[in-house]
């Protein structure tokens, strides 16, 4: 089912099809929601993650990449789904997901670091601000769901704010010698209070591993590593996921092939490991911009503008819907000639699923986390 966002928003849905709450509630009690942000650095392709194969124009503008739709999810008569994205695929027959096209930040250059820095400020410009839309939200916030992590070296932009923020990363440094690990663990092994912390410290860097499921290898570690940390009454209620490998000029097939199977297992095993707590749960997965339409010499794509974005959780109760105002792929009808054109706004579908997940009033939500969209 493809829907037009302007009729969803004219009919009091968010994007994600959820019933909005009363306009007048706002999120002063704790819920104990949840909410990730994984963010694809790199320009992730939205025409072959989710393929117009229904397209007229779609065969002969991707020519010798098209055939990677083949295998995937058809969705309705004009999409179809990766063949990677295989839970993503069954999560949406579940109503568990929802999946968004031709979107774009306010951002229409090319540029890695500039449309990364736009997407995750929601600023009128690059490094127009110094705060990001996640931070702002956690000021809506009660203080139990307002303790928030990012899964990266550093605090990202989109959680750089007033509101402090933890940040989780696996050292980089040799790993210490089994044995003095061995002596450590003897050492706090009688203590009532250093015991489970220390083994819940070991547990946790065994289970991190190689945490990026954009690389197409740590999916489930990733999954398993932010739910243990969202877990408990103790955990983060906010988090963001950093994924890397979208940025495929050559050889695009194999490549985006196994990051998007990484996200996808890493999707699953949040599914799984988050327990009961999926319910209250709400996953957005988008990129800073997408790629070229046609294809250029190395079986890759360049950088463009319009993507895809993908939500989930088990909270989507009206899931299962593409939300998308095509914009056709037709020479003349492509943007500046080469991209997809954008007919949609990501501060749209955060704003709408956003303001539904934690029953915060949408108009206040725009003013407070997206105050530059207009």
């Amino acid at each position: 089912m493809i829907i037009n966002r302007r009729r969803l928003i004219l009919s009091g849905l968010s994007g994600a099809g959820i019933a909005l709450a009363p306009r007048i509630a706002l999120a002063a009690a704790e819920t104990d929601r949840r909410f990730i942000f994984i963010i694809q650095r790199g320009a992730a392709d939205g025409l072959a993650i989710l393929a117009p194969t229904g397209d007229p124009a779609f065969a002969s503008a991707r020519g010798e990449i098209a055939a990677s739709a083949s295998g995937g999810s058809k969705l309705n008569d004009l999409f179809t789904l990766h063949p990677q994205l295989t839970a993503s695929a069954r999560l949406f027959g579940q109503k568990q997901a929802a999946f968004y096209h031709a979107i774009a930040s306010g951002y229409r250059e090319r540029s890695h670091f500039d449309g990364q820095n736009m997407l995750e400020t929601a600023g009128i410009r690059p490094y127009g601000r110094d705060d990001g839309w996640m931070n702002r939200l956690l000021t809506l916030l009660p203080k139990g769901e307002s303790k928030a992590l990012a899964m990266a070296n550093a605090i990202p932009p989109a959680l750089r704010g007033p509101i402090s923020v933890g940040s989780y990363a696996p050292s980089r440094l040799p790993d210490a010698d089994s044995a003095l690990m061995e002596r450590v663990a003897m050492l706090y092994a009688e203590d009532p209070q250093l015991a489970p912390l220390w083994q819940s410290a070991t547990q946790t860097e065994a289970m991190a591993g190689d945490i990026d499921p954009g690389n197409g290898r740590g999916g489930v570690a990733a999954g398993k590593l932010v739910a243990s940390l969202m877990a408990g009454a103790d955990g983060a209620r906010v988090a963001m996921v950093e994924t890397t490998g979208w940025d495929t000029h050559f050889n695009q097939e194999g490549r985006l092939g196994a990051v998007l199977k990484g996200v996808d297992e890493m999707i699953d095993t949040l599914r799984t490991e988050m327990g009961p707590a999926w319910a209250k749960t709400l996953i957005l997965v988008a990129t800073e911009f997408g790629r070229t339409v046609h294809v250029n010499g190395t079986r890759g794509t360049d950088h463009g503008t319009a993507s895809a974005a993908m939500l989930f959780g088990g909270g989507l109760a009206n899931g299962g819907k593409i939300i998308a105002d095509w914009p056709g792929l037709a020479a003349s009808q492509l943007y500046e000639g080469r991209d997809l054109k954008p007919t949609m706004r990501f501060e749209d579908i955060a704003i709408g699923a956003l303001s539904a997940h934690y029953a915060i009033d949408p108009e206040k939500l725009h003013r407070t986390a997206f105050p530059d969209f207009a």
